[in-house]
């Protein structure tokens, strides 16, 4: 039952936007280190192109899937319905951070409402569209977004973001680099 697609369709498209929920997966390069595995909410994922996608990453504890993408490029996304037809998708391709101030972050960060304790926006050229049954995903009613991250980051403020971000994203758990903390107080 599994599909390939040569690129996000209006059907992709559709499913895409009804999901509540994605992962992130990447991992860093040469097998060492850990896998990271991400769950995503918010109004966060956007399809940009055909084989073009981006999502809207705001403040956390770590700062894996930066580093990996740093280190690497490598990045997976997966939509499960948890409700409405079983259906998996997964789209498989190169991605990049895109930070404040670099070339492109204003344009793609425009595509998101504004959203408190913004980090930065990932950006994936798509290389594999694929598709599966999802017959073993249980169905999950939504209830609704949670806001303690935003209100955690609004409680926060830009400087304390930014004290955060110094202290916790500046090295991934492997000891990759993450954020640059210098760069922030430009």
């Amino acid at each position: 039952m599994a599909r390939v697609f040569e690129a996000i369709d209006d059907d992709l498209a559709k499913f895409i936007g009804e999901q509540k929920m994605f992962f992130v997966a990447t991992a860093p390069s040469g097998g060492a280190g850990h896998v990271n595995l991400s769950p995503k909410g918010l109004d966060s994922f956007r399809v940009i192109g055909p084989r073009t996608v981006a999502y809207l990453d705001v403040t956390g504890s770590g700062v894996e899937t930066i580093a990996h993408l740093r280190d690497d490029g490598r990045i997976t996304i997966l939509f499960c319905a948890f409700a409405g037809p079983p259906r998996i998708l997964r789209l498989f391709g190169r991605g990049v951070a895109l930070l404040p101030g670099d070339e492109g972050f204003d344009d793609l960060v425009g595509w998101f409402p504004p959203t408190p304790g913004t980090r930065s926006v990932v950006r994936i050229e798509l290389d594999r569209i694929a598709d599966s049954c999802g017959y073993g995903v249980p169905r999950y009613d939504f209830v609704g977004p949670r806001s303690q991250m935003i209100d955690w980051a609004e409680r926060k403020g830009d400087d304390g973001l930014r004290a955060y971000r110094e202290k916790n994203n500046a090295r991934s758990i492997d000891g990759l680099p993450g954020l640059d903390p210098g760069r922030e107080r430009r």
